[in-house]
């Protein structure tokens, strides 16, 4: 059985729709090779990394950067995982405000020193609050745990 690890901030209740939509994507009823663990931020740690075959981020723009909580997360994981979880494919979702870029690059620049590996380009859903991130999230979900069940990842 593979394991996907969804970290993801969840400071309000459009945070939590988001996380937990991704949570029901990645447990769709056809895919039965994954299991799927989900925690916050604070209380993930690089156990948590190690044990997993794939890791979905999802984080909120806060100041044009990501949030506390998932910056905690890395600052807490990375040196302990450096040279012991390259090539771990990874997603990220960023509920953004404004355009999300400088959370998107920020995300990017620690995911490229851990040598972790996109499964697809970073969701960033920006602007006022819509339903369809809903789907979004569900549906980036469903695709990486989908493609590890498949081993395409």
């Amino acid at each position: 059985m593979k394991q996907l690890l969804i970290v993801a901030h969840t400071p309000s209740p459009n945070t939590l729709k988001l996380r937990q939509a991704a949570e029901r994507g990645a447990r769709h009823v056809e895919i039965e090779g994954v299991e799927v663990c989900v925690k916050p931020p604070l209380e993930a740690g690089p156990d948590d990394v190690l044990a997993c075959d794939a890791i979905l981020l999802g984080t909120t723009e806060n100041l044009g950067y990501m949030s506390g909580a998932l910056k905690d997360f890395f600052d807490r994981s990375y040196y302990p995982l450096l040279e012991k979880a390259q090539g771990l494919p990874c997603a990220l979702y960023v509920r953004a405000g404004h355009d999300g870029t400088g959370t998107r690059r920020a995300v990017e620049g620690i995911v490229t020193g851990l040598r972790w590996k996109w499964a697809q380009e970073p969701l960033i859903l920006r602007g006022e609050w819509q339903e369809a991130f809903v789907d979004q999230a569900e549906e980036l979900g469903l695709y990486l745990s989908a493609g590890l069940e498949s081993g395409i990842f």
